[in-house]
């Protein structure tokens, strides 16, 4: 899918905010967030205290009323406007997606056990009458109709279109790449695959649904944050209620001073309670959701991002995640009495028509150590013989009649039991080399010409550039990383030392994978982990974030909460950076918003109280004009730091694999003193401002 990239105040996104902004303030729409509803309150009652005055029944200047009444709409506006963005961005990339669908024609299969050559046996139909469990065929050219499982054939598929990669991949059946995205497009031969949903629950409909619902589920920590706020705001709410009649009975008694108005109180409430975190808190999760697209991960839900971000331990396929997943040779290592340049020539004849990758690093590996090239095999009458899951082992044979010259090359095991059955002795020596390219966490590779042991060549699983380093920022973090193979534990332990993983899982089994996650649950710790097959549906169920790729069965896709486009297992490590991000993000504006309220004290409380307690003139730290202006400043400050926080909520803060204390000491040193310091320098230069202006 071509990623959506949108400026954070792009012009495409900044008209429908602002609109949304305004119908966002039903009622309904602001109970969903407590903090903000008090300032909704607030406002209404503001407004209503205005025409009060206005006709001469209320306080004495409106034009104060009035100024106090427009910004704190404008603070309910600009927390609108933060999570309309927010949501504007996601519902951009969901427009993209929608752009995606189209009504195409699909080819169904009357009788579905016909072979695939008879035209007569299918039917055109659209592809929305297809329905879960139809089988359809898709030619050279066509547009995949539907999300479905392959049953038969093999063809490279053209997913540009849903993930961004232009390069094509191969579909099959029977493997864990059998799953083909409705949108993607058939490149080469054709592909038989069953319907695997019904109109409506294809992949891109789901996608779409997910971006773009604005009714985003509050995660278990937000509504810890949330009852915290109220908890706050209460407590502020009961406080300002009774400081009202306490102050009358105290300006009657004394005969002193002038009575604190309903306006001030309101105007002290709205800037005492964390209205900051509150405006932002909802745009952060409906960021946190947006990055994770822009990645090419589709969350089902905000629950999942904020899992990733909690998440202490990763378990890690071995393949294509640590390592490159393709074995390459490295080394040629031969028998006594064989030079390595004749092991070298053998083993590239045993593999001139092996075409995995395995068999072309052979031949490569031969020509670069001794410049050994394709030959002409025709005149040499080879016939290839195929590798097996049997036999174990692949080569040729070279010559015709009695003068047959037999190569082959394959497992330890299989060549040894070959060669015996021929009446040969195999090498000890060779043996012993053997075991210590297992040891090295390689795959030794053994040679054989007409029964003679030629030596042994090393498949090298490559661990990628610059994996080591990010586990090492995992470990920082807390994290540990458990790498999960199939291999025996001596190569699996050689490979897990040379990538620096925690601990690893050898000769690991479905079970054995959903018994040490639920191991580490037990412990109460947070798992994550990726999976492509069925028979990894069982533990990709289990775990807190499970990743699937989008190349994976419907089965892996299904038990997942995430959903990669990019079907890259690494991209695992980017999930969890994106989650913990979020969650500093939170933090971070948090440890702001109340740092702030704490320094929005020295500029109210005393102007708020200072007519009907003159002494508290003495708290007036920041010497501001007059009790009017410290107030105003205040709440017009209070909503234009909504604003200027906007970009952090959207954007996120730098992520950095710190741990948990120093990330506390980084956030109390830069949001918690900033927090303090930001409204002492805001409100001093804009009850300034007012006072040039004459304006309060």
């Amino acid at each position: 899918m071509s990623r959506t990239n949108l400026k954070l105040f792009d012009s495409a996104l900044l008209g429908p905010a602002i609109v949304a902004s305004f119908k966002k303030l039903s009622p309904r729409d602001q109970l969903r967030n407590p903090v903000m509803f008090v300032v909704y309150i607030g406002s209404i009652l503001t407004t209503l205290l205005f025409f009060q005055a206005w006709f001469g029944k209320g306080e004495a200047s409106p034009a104060f009323i009035l100024a106090i009444s427009i910004w704190l709409w404008f603070t309910v506006l600009f927390a609108n406007f933060a999570e309309a963005l927010a949501e504007g961005r996601s519902k951009a990339q969901a427009e993209s997606l929608r752009a995606l669908k189209q009504t195409v024609m699909a080819k169904k299969l009357d009788k579905p056990n016909a072979p695939k050559g008879n035209v007569s046996d299918w039917t055109v139909a659209s592809a929305t009458t297809l329905r879960k469990g139809d089988v359809i065929l898709i030619e050279a050219g066509d547009v995949v109709p539907v999300d479905a499982e392959v049953i038969e054939g093999v063809a490279s598929v053209d997913e540009s279109a849903i993930t961004g990669e232009s390069a094509p991949v191969i579909r099959e059946s029977g493997g864990d790449f059998s799953a083909i995205t409705g949108g993607t497009r058939v490149l080469s031969d054709w592909l038989v695959a069953r319907v695997a949903v019904n109109p409506g629950e294809a992949f891109l409909d789901r996608m779409i649904a997910m971006v773009e619902s604005a009714k985003r589920q509050k995660t278990p920590n937000e509504i810890a944050l949330t009852i915290l706020l109220v908890a706050l705001t209460i407590v502020f709410l009961l406080v300002t209620v009774t400081l009202l009649p306490f102050s009358l009975y105290s300006v009657t008694a004394a005969k002193v001073g002038v009575p604190i108005t309903i306006t001030v109180l309101v105007a002290l409430l709205v800037c005492l309670i964390p209205t900051t975190i509150g405006g932002l808190l909802s745009a952060i999760g409906v960021a946190g959701m947006s990055r994770m697209m822009q990645s090419n991960v589709i969350a089902t839900s905000g629950r999942a991002v904020e899992a990733a971000g909690d998440v202490d331990v990763l378990l890690l396929d071995k393949t294509g995640t640590i390592t490159l997943g393709n074995r390459q040779a490295s080394t040629f290592i031969p028998a006594p009495g064989v030079t390595e340049q004749q092991l070298a020539d053998v083993a590239q004849l045993a593999s001139l028509a092996d075409e995995t990758p395995e068999g072309r690093s052979i031949v490569v590996l031969a020509k670069q150590r001794f410049n050994i090239r394709e030959r002409e095999m025709s005149s040499l009458h080879a016939e290839f013989v195929p590798f097996t899951a049997q036999t174990k082992m692949s080569g040729v044979n070279i010559g015709t009649g009695s003068n047959i010259r037999a190569i082959r090359k394959g497992s330890s095991e299989a060549l040894k039991k070959y060669v015996e059955s021929l009446g040969q002795a195999f090498p000890p020596e060779v043996a012993l080399n053997v075991d210590d390219v297992a040891r090295r966490g390689s795959t030794p590779l053994v040679v054989v010409d007409g029964g003679v042991v030629m030596g042994v060549v090393e498949l090298k699983d490559i661990v990628k550039g610059g994996i080591k380093e990010r586990f090492a920022e995992l470990r920082q973090m807390g994290i540990k990383t458990v790498m999960i193979t199939g291999d025996n534990r001596l190569t699996a332990a050689a490979i897990a030392a040379e990538a620096g993983v925690d601990d690893f899982l050898a000769e690991a089994t479905p079970e054995d994978k959903l018994k040490l996650i639920r191991s580490y649950q037990s412990d109460g710790r947070m798992v994550a982990m990726t999976g492509d097959g069925t028979n990894d549906a069982p533990a990709l169920a289990q775990a807190d974030v499970a990743v699937a790729m989008n190349s994976g069965t419907q089965a892996a896709k299904e038990a997942g909460n995430m959903v990669d486009l990019d079907s890259n297992p690494t991209k695992l490590l980017e999930i969890v950076e994106i989650g913990k991000q979020m969650l500093m993000t939170r933090g971070a504006l948090s440890t702001f918003s109340i740092s702030n309220d704490v320094a929005k004290y020295f500029a109210i409380i005393p102007a708020a109280f200072v007519t009907t307690y003159p002494q508290l003139g003495a708290l007036n730290v920041m010497h501001l004009a007059s009790p009017s202006s410290a107030i105003m400043s205040a709440v017009i400050f209070n909503a234009l730091i909504i604003v200027a926080l906007i970009p952090l909520a959207l954007k996120g803060v730098k992520y950095r694999a710190v741990g948990a204390a120093s990330l506390l000491r980084r956030n109390l040193l830069i949001y918690g003193l900033g927090g303090i310091i930001v409204p002492f320098i805001g409100i001093k230069a804009i009850d300034m401002l007012l006072s040039v202006l004459h304006l309060v």
